[in-house]
């Protein structure tokens, strides 16, 4: 269905005038209201702080129901889209459709070929500290690739639009390797084209130019399932960001880079670093008690992390994989006594039975169990991140690919409710008091 067919009208009475406004269907969840004449009709805007009731666009990319704990990928459940692999996944989020094997064989090839960064990164590189956060270097470095690639820039361009896709695809986890490394003062490594997507990065971050480095099959196809449960997650901040960076005709990899910057805050992407935190606070299951009580008292800052979520009302589907995910890593690794699995078990355990956590609707998100698979897989805290900018540099470019193909689409520009003085009367300086 065309979320352009309407059946139904609004009206919206504001003293004793009424102005009715077209209500759009889409293929599932809410209507919406098309306020977009608004302003022209009745010379007034509505207030919505953080959009938690504005659809900033139309999209056929991600659905969630935060209700009923559903994330689909162009129509298809998460669960099922965690069987198959991530470069699957991306090919479905940016065409629409799951690849025949020509085109899945097409496709991986296309990404493979564009693995390599120009040479002279390396030296854009030694420009950052050594102790410089891997996420830093990341959004310098993606809104760079755009001084070395300008034969993908013009957005204009179809072709230069498919060809900066494959680039990010198949860059940025060069890149994020890279920040890697440098940061903790190691050698680059250049990917090995015959390895898969995750494989290839593991490589690029843990190999050593010294020794042999073997991919554990077991750990490499569990990032790359964490790849496909990040890959996107319809309108979130970070997507917002590359759509109005987008919105003005910038080009793609500054875009991306933006996006980056966004998911840099610890309100969304370093959320799984929080929640791995508080579960080695508390260190142990005899502990968790006193900090359910801590939270359950409003004048203590301690803060549930890895529970609720701004669109989630149920379980995250996500989490559902990423807790199996957790105990195959952690048993591959010899880690499956870990204290922290212990204790993040037993705190679920008790929330998920607990009244007062229940009547807030407050469930287990992707994050709970994320940060302790990321560190069992050998990544440091100041990675995770940076691995989440890895798994949703498809959904950006997925969602900005729509938007550039949108007639509708426009630049973006919020209103605002301003709350300043009046006007007022310039008093030169030497008259001021």
């Amino acid at each position: 269905m065309d979320a352009s067919n309407t059946s139904k009208t609004a009206t919206l009475t504001v003293g004793n005038k009424s102005y009715d406004f077209p209500v759009k269907n889409g293929t599932e969840g809410p209507d919406v209201v098309d306020i977009s004449t608004l302003y022209n009709k009745a010379g007034i805007f509505t207030y919505d702080p953080g959009f938690m009731a504005t659809a900033s666009c139309e999209s056929k990319i991600t659905y969630i129901d935060g209700d009923a704990g559903i994330l689909r990928y162009r129509g298809y459940p998460i669960e099922q889209v965690a069987q198959g692999d991530f470069l699957e996944t991306c090919y479905l989020l940016l065409e629409g459709e799951l690849p025949n094997k020509a085109q899945k064989a097409d496709f991986v090839n296309r990404v493979t070929n564009h693995t390599m960064v120009h040479e002279q990164m390396a030296r854009f590189f030694q420009g950052f500290r050594r102790d410089a956060h891997p996420m830093a270097v990341m959004v310098a470095s993606v809104g760079a690739l755009s001084a070395f690639y300008h034969d993908s820039t013009d957005i204009n361009d179809p072709h230069q639009r498919m060809v900066a896709s494959m680039r990010m695809i198949a860059k940025v986890p060069t890149l994020a390797a890279m920040a890697y490394k440098y940061t903790i003062g190691q050698p680059f490594i250049y990917p090995q084209n015959s390895l898969d997507y995750a494989s290839n990065f593991m490589r690029m971050c843990f190999a050593v130019p010294c020794e042999e480095y073997k991919v554990n099959p077991v750990l490499s196809r569990a990032l790359d399932k964490i790849f496909i449960l990040h890959a996107d997650h319809e309108q979130n901040a970070s997507t917002n960001t590359v759509r109005s960076s987008g919105s003005s005709g910038a080009n793609p990899f500054a875009c991306i880079a933006a996006g980056i910057a966004c998911l840099w805050g610890p309100a969304h992407g370093g959320a799984n670093e929080a929640a791995l935190k508080m579960l080695t606070e508390i260190g142990d299951v005899k502990n968790i008690p006193a900090f359910i009580k801590r939270a359950k008292d409003k004048e203590d800052l301690f803060r549930v992390m890895g529970f609720g979520h701004r669109v989630y009302k149920n379980y995250d589907p996500r989490a559902k994989i990423m807790q199996q995910l957790c105990h195959e890593v952690l048993k591959e690794t010899g880690h499956e006594n870990d204290p922290v699995l212990q204790v993040a078990l037993e705190f679920e355990r008790i929330l998920l039975s607990d009244d007062y956590f229940i009547s807030r609707k407050l469930y287990p998100n992707v994050d709970f169990y994320s940060g302790i698979t990321l560190k069992a897989l050998g990544f440091p805290t100041s990675m995770f991140t940076v691995l989440f900018a890895v798994a949703r540099t498809v959904g950006w470019i997925a969602q900005w690919k729509e938007m550039i193909d949108d007639p509708n689409y426009k630049i973006a520009r919020p209103r605002q409710l301003y709350t300043g003085d009046v006007e007022r009367q310039y008093i030169p300086l030497d008259k001021r008091k």
